[in-house]
């Protein structure tokens, strides 16, 4: 449908929907139709919601997780029943949601911000690799799990961390290969992702 025949509001919600990731024209129209055709309470909520998303979010100053603006710690950081002496490390913060949904973590976690990738331009600089190598000494960190997908980019960026921890005292371990190849954290099924935690691998250990 030409965007010349359909009011403006309705072309512009459709322009904005096709910028999302995966959302092509067509689901974009259908997106758009849908809070067309129901009552206007659900496109004035998520219009709400999108809106106070800027303001309303921040990141952890230690783990770079999202927490609530207004706030300089994550409580999955804070809380004493974490053990701060282990660090998940992730690539994206919703890679924390799915491991926690297992229940079978209890240490701490750590954001890159993403994985290091030459094609796409994001180089280990960009990432919170510098970050994560000074919460080892402050919080005597005494396990890294390298918990980053098992694809090109995340065994690359395991590696460069591995190589930055160097020789420090630090054990440091893979989620065992219960995850198939090539899929994100997000979308693994929970008893997959659990048993991955549970047998994680050791990569090195300068421990005594």
């Amino acid at each position: 449908m030409s965007s010349s025949v359909l009011p403006p509001a309705l072309s512009e919600l459709i322009d904005a929907f096709s910028t999302l990731p995966g959302v092509g024209t067509r689901t974009a129209e259908r997106y758009a139709y849908w809070f067309v055709r129901h009552d206007q309470h659900s496109a004035i909520k998520l219009a709400a919601a999108l809106k106070a998303l800027p303001e309303g979010i921040s990141y952890c100053e230690k783990t770079f997780a999202l927490i609530p603006s207004g706030k300089q710690l994550s409580t999955l950081y804070t809380d004493p029943r974490r053990d701060k002496t282990i660090i998940a490390v992730v690539a994206e913060p919703f890679d924390i949601l799915a491991i926690e949904k297992t229940g079978l973590f209890h240490g701490t976690y750590h954001v890159l911000g993403g994985l290091v990738s030459p094609i796409d331009g994001i180089t280990p600089e960009q990432l919170h690799i510098k970050e994560l190598v000074k919460r080892l000494d402050e919080d005597k960190v005494i396990e890294v799990i390298l918990a980053t997908n098992a694809s090109v980019e995340g065994e690359s960026t395991a590696l460069y961390i591995q190589q930055q921890i160097g020789d420090r005292k630090v054990k440091i371990t893979r989620l065992a290969r219960g995850l198939p190849i090539g899929v994100d954290l997000e979308y693994a099924d929970q008893i997959s992702l659990g048993r991955a935690i549970e047998h994680r691998q050791t990569l090195s250990s300068t421990q005594d």
